[in-house]
């Protein structure tokens, strides 16, 4: 689905990402894992062509690939931000249908309401304004409105964001589906015990480069760990003492 070879990012004289190498696969599940500020937004958003790489290639689907993606790929292309704020003077509904409009899809009532329910969001809240929304609805608003586009890749930065562990079994539940659907997923989240459940593969990115790529459970083997958590430190561990 995406294959990124020796991307080099820097924010003027600053560094950010390095020979960065990765492979996302079609229809699977892929985690992002990495400290703040190692550099993992600023990989989505090249991705999406939004920073400019100074050096590397990115493949979609098939393309010949270069340093930003054509604009018919980012047709195929959902993205749900870390901070999502969506505007305040539309209803929840309204906010769907116009994120439909982007992808020349539209969205039944049926369907939100659907998905609001796979979230447990009552239905009758996407008729209010935004700006009556908490948090976590917000939340789970930009989440409805990113999987009811249909795209095949859904980009997700941190989902679990301001939910409760009710709604962060719900996101987990729905990932899977997509995942069932032959869509692929490609999220980062602090919560690493969420993307051992329901993740095909992770990479840890540490230092400004990728350190791990492999499934979850291959890297608790490889460090002799009980957790994804307690793994994931012996990676940035080792890499600090090699520094």
């Amino acid at each position: 689905m995406l294959e990124i070879e020796n991307l080099d990012v820097a924010y003027g004289r600053f560094s950010a990402l390095e020979a960065v190498n990765l492979n996302v696969l079609s229809g699977k599940t892929f985690g992002l894992i990495g400290l703040n500020g190692a550099g993992k937004t600023t990989l989505i958003k090249t991705i999406l062509g939004l920073r400019h790489p100074l050096k590397g290639r990115i493949s979609f689907f098939d393309s010949d690939g270069s340093q930003l993606l054509s604009q018919n790929a980012k047709k195929h292309i959902a993205y749900l931000p870390e901070r999502f704020e969506p505007p305040v003077f539309l209803s929840g509904r309204e906010f769907i249908r116009f994120s439909g409009t982007l992808y020349q899809k539209k969205i039944s009532e049926a369907e939100m309401d659907e998905a609001a329910k796979s979230l447990e969001l009552d239905s009758a809240v996407l008729s209010r304004s935004v700006n009556t929304y908490s948090k976590g609805m917000r939340q789970k608003l930009g989440l409805i409105a990113t999987i009811l586009t249909g795209c095949q890749f859904l980009i997700l930065d941190e989902p679990m964001s301001g939910l409760d562990p009710k709604a962060r079994v719900c996101v987990k539940e729905n990932i899977v589906r997509l995942r069932e659907e032959g869509r692929t997923v490609f999220l980062s989240s602090h919560i690493l015990s969420d993307l051992h459940e329901i993740c095909d593969t992770v990479a840890v990115l540490h230092n400004k480069t990728i350190q791990f790529y492999g499934s979850p459970d291959d890297l608790m083997k490889q460090y002799n760990k009980s957790s994804l958590e307690r793994a994931f430190l012996e990676v940035i561990k080792k890499e600090k003492v090699a520094a």
